[in-house]
């Protein structure tokens, strides 16, 4: 496979194989900045202990992308989970740009992107810090190009089963430009514009949806995400503040 062509932000590890890319990529950036500066991006072919949220394995054959960025922001802790949304447009405009005419693309909260109503990338976000800053984030994303897993709870998809040709690295080279691009609005005019982009990317808001919590799972409308990303849930009880969950939507439902 070709090396892929990156801004000069970013600095590439490429890898076969791998446990987890944001496995490597946490015990890289545990070593130091000097070590694992920021903007280190390991890129594997194939994970064999994958990682999505709440532990989930992650179906990782090769055939796919598996990658994960290590970031070293001057920001506050609680701001970290910005850089989720800040990812998910990345991946929108990256498949706006590599894919096919006449395809619905959508963000879905909290971190996945569907294409005709169908998973096909997602994100995950782990984070250390000390007093109060991130030592490091490291954001993992993973993107279905080849190959669609199957026996999961929301119905995915891939490039290759939508009829797409888009390789590896063409994702790869493309997302890297659009999270720089997104990454500069951020810095330059704080969350606002990103929780804006995505609103306007979304899918569901204003509609009906599921929310599946650790102990409880509601049903409401899916009102608006308030200004640090958490989803407000409009329910019998009134409005409800998530920040973590998985949601479905009675649309799409949630078989295999």
């Amino acid at each position: 496979m070709s090396k892929p062509n990156l801004p000069t932000a970013y600095h590439l590890v490429s890898l076969e194989t791998v446990d987890s890319t944001n496995a490597e990529a946490i015990r890289r950036a545990k070593e130091g900045e000097e070590a694992t500066p920021d903007g280190t991006l390991i890129w594997a072919k194939e994970q064999t202990d994958g990682r999505g949220r709440r532990g989930r394995t992650w179906f990782s054959p090769p055939g796919n992308l598996y990658c994960s960025l290590v970031l070293r922001p001057d920001v506050a802790i609680e701001r970290a989970a910005e850089f989720s949304f800040i990812g998910a447009l990345a991946l929108y405009d990256t498949l706006g740009t590599i894919g096919d005419a006449g395809h619905q693309v959508h963000c879905k909260w909290p971190n996945d992107i569907l294409l005709n109503d169908r998973k096909v990338a997602g994100l995950l976000l782990e984070t250390e810090s000390t007093g109060g800053v991130p030592d490091w984030i490291v954001l993992g994303f993973g993107v279905n190009v080849a190959v669609l897993p199957g026996d999961v709870e929301f119905p995915a998809t891939s490039f290759r089963a939508e009829g797409w040709a888009a390789s590896e690295v063409e994702c790869l080279e493309s997302f890297s430009r659009h999270f720089l691009k997104w990454t500069n609005t951020w810095l330059e005019e704080g969350f606002a514009p990103i929780r804006k982009n995505w609103l306007w990317r979304c899918y569901g808001k204003g509609e009906e949806i599921e929310v599946r919590l650790e102990n409880e799972t509601l049903s409401g409308v899916f009102e608006d995400l308030d200004e640090s990303g958490a989803l407000l849930l409009k329910t019998g009880d009134g409005i409800r503040e998530i920040t973590s969950g998985d949601v479905f939507f009675p649309s799409i439902g949630s078989g295999q």
